[in-house]
């Protein structure tokens, strides 16, 4: 644990916040920083054939050590962190032997309590990588990273049996770019898992079906001394159209398989007025009838419009459910499952409520599951990870290892 601590600590200080606003891939000069590091950090392992796209992607090979055919397995993490928190100066905090209770983040007034997020309950004796309260942690995904690169080196250092393991880290995944430049055929893996998960155990092979949708709103402003019968307010258009989206399909009131509507950005004034909605669903009949809900919104309010007002809403699609290409190859699963019951750990099959790069990876051709990494509570100055379970990560991915080469090609 001490080199996995370590390894993670090194990561988190290499700043790697994604900036939506660039054009370029990748958005930030940090992730290029971090994936310099850890392309040397490979070649020190002994991996072979190891690279560095134009576009910031990390990958490399460790060699077989058996002498049979095997199948190629792939590992995946992202070295981005989330633009939703400052991630300047990442200072971390050790809670050795965690005994319950509030936990202090730096000298301020932020605490990390179990009232709160009451998962703490269950890392009693647990060692504890918390933010000092000012920053992100970047668990979400060093903590992958680090996990991998142990994993990686206890491979190397040892005579576990294994095939061919080829890795990457992917810059971006955290505004939707993460995929975009990957070379699915240059990686030459079978299948692959990212391992961009939380909770002990955790396992997923479903995400949501993901699409944003742009409200535009045109409404006809005059003085409002003598606005009646001519003023159309784009504001009041825009209030009509939030209250006809289905009042319990957001996401404060969603959870498991259920979809939603989220409103997460509105401005305007009385002449213009503009929406931004995501949809998301794991059924691909009811994410286009979502997709059809706000249409037919749109249409409603128009038909009592001037045609010189309007409301119009433009869609584009996100990510798709990953399921659909990972169940055509229930072995990538079942050694996943297994993996973790030969580690002492029960699985805990669930979706995403959400996307990973393993989403857009698998309807790329390379099927791409998504494994557990200890890290809890992401994108705020909360973020936190255990470092017990980031270790059982590393197990689990060394038995994943020794697996793939039982299943002789």
């Amino acid at each position: 644990m001490e080199q996995l601590l370590e390894r993670f600590l090194s990561y988190v200080a290499v700043e790697t916040q994604a900036k939506p606003q660039a054009r370029q891939v990748p958005s930030s000069e940090g992730q290029w920083t971090l994936a310099r590091q850890l392309q040397e950090e490979l070649l020190a392992l002994g991996f072979v054939d190891v690279t560095l796209s134009d576009h910031c992607c990390v990958m490399g090979t460790l060699p077989a050590n058996v002498d049979w055919p095997t199948p190629v397995i792939g590992f995946i993490s992202h070295m981005d962190t989330s633009p939703d928190f400052t991630a300047k100066h990442v200072n971390p905090q050790i809670i050795e032997n965690y005994r319950g209770g509030d936990i202090a983040l730096g000298n301020g007034n932020e605490i990390l309590s179990p009232v709160m997020f009451p998962v703490l309950h269950k890392l009693t004796g647990h060692t504890l990588i918390t933010t000092d309260g000012k920053t992100l942690l970047g668990a979400d995904d060093k903590a992958g990273i680090a996990e991998i690169m142990t994993a990686m080196a206890q491979l190397a250092a040892s005579d576990i049996p294994h095939g061919a393991i080829r890795v990457a880290f992917t810059p971006d995944e955290e505004i939707g770019r993460g995929t975009s430049h990957f070379d699915v055929e240059g990686f030459a893996a079978d299948w692959a898992y990212t391992v961009d998960g939380s909770d002990l155990g955790e396992f997923e092979y479903e995400n949501f079906n993901a699409a944003s949708a742009t409200v535009k709103i045109v409404g006809n402003n005059v003085h409002p001394g003598s606005a009646k019968g001519v003023m159309v307010n784009a504001l009041d258009l825009a209030n009509q159209f939030h209250a006809a989206v289905p009042a319990r399909e957001k996401p404060q009131y969603t959870e498991g398989y259920e979809g939603f509507y989220h409103l997460h950005q509105i401005k305007g004034s009385v002449e213009h007025a503009e929406m931004l909605y995501i949809i998301r669903d794991f059924e691909t009949e009811s994410f286009e009838q979502r997709k059809q809900t706000l249409l037919q919104i749109a249409a409603e309010i128009n038909k009592t419009l001037h045609p010189d007002c309007s409301v119009s809403v433009e869609i584009t699609n996100s990510y798709r459910n990953m399921r659909e290409k990972v169940e055509p190859f229930p072995h990538i699963i079942e050694l996943a499952l297994q993996a973790m019951r030969d580690c002492g750990i029960e699985p805990v099959v669930k979706p995403i409520r959400g996307g990973t790069d393993g989403s857009a990876l698998s309807w790329k051709g390379l099927p791409c599951p998504n494994l557990f990494t200890g890290g809890y509570n992401y994108h705020g100055k909360h973020e936190f990870a255990s470092l017990n379970i980031m270790a059982k990560s590393v197990e689990v991915i060394v038995r994943l290892a020794e697996l793939a080469a039982q299943k002789k090609g």
